[in-house]
């Protein structure tokens, strides 16, 4: 059974912002009270949130599908509807978010860091909100908007001090194990460690944490063995460990040969080439390895490296390699630079930015309008309603879109596409659309919100309506 998990693939679905109402207000002796409709409810967020208690994304693997909750539509009465649930997922420290291409979105290093992978929708706006001087009594309400929907994948990168590096066998779940607290699966058998294993270590003042990764053979950075499912884990780290088996039992393995061999995998894959290298000559407890141990450092020494012995059975050569390996974790985390406190940035957007652009699709043979505000606006609408539809039609003449088709070269009859070619609401342009308020006389006015009627005026609608009323009951019976 899977137990460990480092790279998924999410799909997360934002909550959509629920429908605003459209309502007329009534009671006792005021039956047209006006405008009451209350606005939708946004939303739910989906955010990513780094956890240190989280160590892997076993829960992600089984459960990839992830969604907040809608919002609520408004009432009458001008109540709004109630916001969605937010939903909060927790990864472990130092996820890496990419989209299905492969571009990163954002690295989460560190307790509480967060990232909205999904933004919830907008609640439309009622009726209520609607009104105005020139339109009274709105009968119609906007729509909510949907929430930001897509796949997204989750790569773990193991945020350590120290990595062991080396083949399987070499004995790295063993120094891990007398290092610290970490209790890793030991066996004599390759291929032991399936995951990465982390121990923390306290060295004097210097505390840092140690990762174990699984053994690397020849060919790992083209996918040979577990070395490309795990060497993203050494990228964090600050120093390297090569820990060489001097005891090893294949006749065609040596210590030097092998570090050869992990030193081109670890170039191949790239990144690394910055971090220091201290290399362990592990199990002197051995006879055997202590003779080739005492034979091959002198070429190590020769080639840069910095050399220990060691033995995790015997327990020699921890108490110097851990304060050397704290000395060169406490050189690195003086060399990084100290981070800024955060800085708001303003970025005024360019006087002729009109927030949407137009252009001609060759393919479709139509005039097409990208833009955050026009493609908003279409969702809101329900094209149902006349009125909502002459609504839509004032909002884009007001921001400039009917300005724009004529200097691109629109005439009547053709078509504009709103939106992405996906998805997009396609009609035939008239010109006249600029005039929506007029082509449907005083739009958004409620006559029964007029004046009142002189009394004799109001005994013949009265007595209209009673004779219409019993027409129809004549002829269809009660309803």
């Amino acid at each position: 059974m899977t137990t460990f998990v480092d790279r998924v693939e999410l799909h997360v679905a934002a909550g959509n912002g629920g429908h605003g109402c459209a309502s007329v207000h009534r009671e006792k002796f005021k039956p047209l009270g006006g405008p009451d409709g209350g606005n939708g409810g946004r939303g739910g967020d989906v955010t990513l949130v780094v956890d240190q208690s989280v160590t892997t994304l076993l829960d992600y693997h089984h459960s990839p599908h992830r969604k907040a909750t809608n919002g609520q539509p408004g009432a009458g009465d001008n109540r709004s509807g109630k916001d969605g649930q937010d939903l909060v997922l927790p990864v472990p420290d130092g996820t890496v978010v990419l989209d299905k291409q492969g571009n990163v979105l954002a690295d989460l290093v560190g307790e509480g860091t967060t990232y909205v992978a999904g933004q919830g929708g907008r609640g439309g706006l009622g009726n209520a909100a609607l009104a105005s001087a020139r339109r009274k009594a709105p009968g119609f309400a906007l729509l909510g908007v949907p929430g930001e929907s897509g796949d997204i994948v989750l790569e773990l990168k193991t945020v350590a001090d120290v990595a062991l590096v080396g083949y399987p066998s070499a004995g790295k779940s063993s120094l891990i194990s007398v290092l610290s607290a970490a209790k890793p699966k030991i066996a004599d058998y390759p291929f032991t460690t399936l995951v990465p294993n982390l121990g923390v270590v306290t060295a004097g003042s210097t505390v840092y944490t140690i990762a174990d990764v699984p053994g690397l053979i020849p060919g790992a950075s083209q996918g040979k063995g577990l070395g490309l499912e795990f060497l993203r884990h050494v990228e964090r780290c600050s120093v390297l460990v090569h820990v060489l088996d001097t005891a090893t039992l294949e006749s065609d393995r040596d210590p030097v040969s092998d570090l050869d061999i992990i030193e081109e995998e670890l170039k191949q894959y790239g990144g690394l080439d910055d971090r220091p290298r201290i290399v362990v000559l592990n199990k002197i407890d051995i006879p055997d390895g202590q003779e080739l141990a005492d034979m091959i450092r002198p070429e190590l020494e020769e080639r840069g490296y910095q050399v220990f012995e060691a033995s995790a059975v015997a327990r020699t050569g921890l108490k110097e390699l851990s304060f050397a390996l704290a000395g060169i974790v406490a050189q690195a985390r003086a060399a990084k630079p100290k981070e800024e406190a955060t800085r708001i940035v303003i970025r005024p957007k360019a006087v002729d930015d009109a927030g949407f652009t137009v252009t001609f699709d060759q393919v479709n043979e139509v005039y097409r309008v990208r833009g955050e505000k026009p493609e908003r606006w279409i969702r809101q609408t329900d094209f149902n309603n006349d009125e909502a539809v002459g609504y839509l039609a004032d909002r884009l003449n007001r921001l400039g879109v009917e300005d724009a088709l004529m200097k691109a070269g629109a005439r009547t009859g053709d078509g504009v596409a709103i939106g992405p070619e996906e998805n997009a609401v396609v009609f035939d342009w008239e010109p006249t659309m600029m005039a929506g308020a007029e082509m449907l006389g005083r739009r958004g006015e409620d006559h029964r919100l007029e004046a009142p009627r002189p009394a004799a005026q109001r005994r013949r609608d009265r007595d209209a309506e009673r004779d219409e009323a019993d027409q129809e009951f004549k002829e269809f019976g009660p309803f």
